[in-house]
């Protein structure tokens, strides 16, 4: 039996929630005729031998090729016309459509954890999974500012230029920068923790390790947290609803 492809691009893939998502998916479900497969692709030009894959219907999308595929693709929904990053692609008879799944996944996951007081936030970093966070907090409407080591606009500040009255001010703290993936367990962004309360919430799109040492660091101020695991379970299962047409 010739089974469906799927998988997930990006570079370098050195741990993959995706594949041991699907594959246990696939194992618990009994569906024997979807295979899921880790694509590293140095560079995006590798992305057009990608695609000739015989059976390959659908792929998840990773750092750094989220903005970068987007010029390879035929079609593209309204959320990555607006944000300018996708995570999700299907593909048939060689017609190429992205989509946005991040939104839905942070959105759905946030909700979770947030409360009332959780009324204005900093997004920490500025790439692709930033504008899905920012997407997502504009809907709900949440104010925020977003934090970078370099101001790049009126919405944008340093991390240096984080104070007490900021941080206090801002009950909702994201952060979307890779600082604390495993195996740098022990960085995390620079900011003053101390000014933290139980008024926060710190979500660290981050899933491992489980507890970031910005969560720590967080939890040990008062600080409510949560990481990204739920986020992209969430984000998982809309890609399998959309490569399947469900």
């Amino acid at each position: 039996m010739n089974k469906n492809v799927f998988g997930l691009i990006g570079y370098p893939l050195t741990h993959s929630f995706s594949k041991k998502y699907f594959d246990e998916k696939f194992l618990i479900e009994k569906i024997n005729d979807a295979h899921f497969e880790l694509f590293s692709l140095p560079t995006i030009e590798d992305f057009e031998k990608l695609i000739t894959i015989e059976n390959l219907k659908g792929f998840a999308v990773t750092i750094p090729y989220k903005k970068l595929v987007i010029p390879y693709l035929n079609e593209v929904d309204d959320v990555v016309k607006k944000l300018g990053a996708c995570n999700c692609i299907t593909l048939k008879n060689g017609f190429l459509k992205g989509y946005n799944t991040d939104v839905l996944g942070f959105e759905k996951s946030l909700l979770q954890h947030l409360k009332p007081n959780n009324n204005k936030a900093l997004i920490l970093g500025t790439g692709g999974a930033a504008a899905a966070v920012e997407f997502v907090l504009e809907k709900l409407n949440i104010d925020y500012l977003l934090v970078s080591r370099e101001a790049k606009n009126n919405n944008c500040i340093t991390y240096q230029s984080l104070n007490k009255e900021i941080i206090q001010s801002h009950t909702l703290i994201v952060n979307t920068t890779p600082l604390g993936t495993f195996p740098n367990i022990n960085d995390c962004p620079i900011i003053p923790y101390q000014f933290l309360n139980n008024q926060h919430l710190l979500f660290d799109l981050v899933y491992n390790p489980s507890n970031t040492m910005f969560m720590q660091k967080g939890s040990q101020n008062g600080a409510s947290v949560a990481n990204g695991f739920d986020m992209l379970v969430y984000q998982a299962e809309e890609n399998w609803k959309i490569w399947n047409n469900l």
